[in-house]
């Protein structure tokens, strides 16, 4: 990775917001972890209600180490909920429950972009580490034109890889957006909330929502440059 215009003016901004992100995720969790919803209902409950709100009944809810690890697992159907989340009563913590517990809902039902985010796993995991690596090479080994055929070959398939990667990461945005709508809808229709922790409630998962924004712009924005740079060197 070296720095360039493009790097500075395309990618750059997009890595502060994504400090930003995590900033205000972290903050937002913490200042609704100390505010108890008025049922006291926890977060392992809050998930175990909307799961038989949607009969779903083959998910086990258990618990995972760690603070803001909570996921959803659609090959292993278990929805682990960290610690911080799974026994509290905060509206933090029922909110977080709830979202996880809206993935749990999308697979149920085979909702279409969840199950195209869960094919596109393998794509992105191998585009985003190795496909900016290749597109570099390419661009870098261009110095004869023994090397040019080569060096188009690297750069496209890197491009290619990493295409893959941001597709995923585009895809991530109306599944995690969907969770959060479908969770605060089932709270509101239970009465697991009122208004005023719904809206908390709100606030939690916007803050959380904004990281994965930064996630695909960073994504979105690191393909440009790469294209940018490949057009400039020709």
């Amino acid at each position: 990775m070296f720095f360039d215009e493009y790097y500075l003016i395309l990618v750059a901004p997009t890595l502060l917001l994504s400090l930003w992100a995590q900033v205000k995720v972290k903050s937002t969790f913490t200042k609704y972890s100390k505010i108890s919803c008025s049922r006291r209902i926890t977060g392992v409950d809050a998930a175990a209600l909307l799961l038989r709100a949607n009969d779903i009944r083959d998910v086990k809810v258990e618990a995972v180490r760690g603070s803001l690890t909570d996921h959803y697992s659609p090959s292993e159907k278990r929805l682990r909920l960290s610690e911080p989340v799974y026994g509290s009563s905060s509206i933090a913590a029922v909110g977080v429950a709830a979202h996880e517990a809206g993935h749990a809902i999308q697979h149920a039902i085979r909702w279409g972009p969840l199950a195209l985010r869960s094919t596109l796993v393998p794509v992105a995991n191998i585009g985003s580490r190795f496909g900016p690596i290749l597109a570099m090479i390419g661009l870098f080994i261009t110095g004869s034109e023994s090397y040019g055929v080569y060096s188009s070959l690297l750069f496209n398939i890197g491009i290619l890889l990493f295409g893959g990667a941001v597709l995923f990461y585009v895809i991530t945005l109306p599944v995690e957006f969907n969770a959060s709508n479908r969770a605060i809808a089932i709270l509101r229709a239970n009465n697991v909330l009122n208004e005023n922790e719904l809206e908390g409630v709100k606030k939690v998962l916007t803050a959380a929502a904004l990281t994965y924004v930064a996630s695909a712009l960073t994504a979105i924005m690191s393909l440009l440059r790469l294209i940018l740079l490949s057009r400039r060197r020709r």
